[in-house]
């Protein structure tokens, strides 16, 4: 689940019914993420997320969110990058035998108090402090 085409089909497979271009990545530059140039340079180093598990350097939420964070930083996709990285860490955490993350129980997508809260997580995250995605996640 960890290759660049898993993270496309999981894209495609969410959006195929919203956008054509579902599951391709952004060919311009965008206010938010690596230059378009980088996208597959960016994914492939994703094999830290690999490394992770098998040498149990973080938790499994921890990797998980880790590589929800690289994901979002990314930004992959013209559309729907945090809700596919939110998903993407869900998944990850279920196949580990682990309960999918609350997200703070509330609608991201909508601007209000739960996403500002999560906004506040990716940039401490951005920042080198996974402490409160870690618990957002979970909240």
């Amino acid at each position: 689940m960890v290759s660049d085409k898993y993270v496309r089909k999981l894209h495609r497979k969410m959006f195929d019914q919203t956008w054509k271009w579902a599951g391709k990545y952004r060919s311009t530059e965008k206010n938010l993420g690596v230059p378009f140039e980088e996208i597959h340079e960016r994914l492939a180093a994703l094999g830290d997320v690999r490394f992770w598990l098998e040498h149990k350097t973080y938790s499994v939420d921890e990797i998980a969110l880790r590589f929800h964070h690289r994901l979002v930083v990314i930004h992959p996709f013209p559309n729907g990058n945090g809700r596919h990285a939110r998903l993407l860490a869900d998944i990850f955490v279920m196949k580990h035998g682990w309960p999918r993350f609350s997200w703070g129980a509330k609608d991201l997508v909508r601007p209000g108090e739960a996403r500002a809260r999560y906004l506040e997580a990716i940039r401490a995250a951005d920042g080198g402090d996974l402490r409160l995605l870690l618990e957002f996640g979970r909240a």
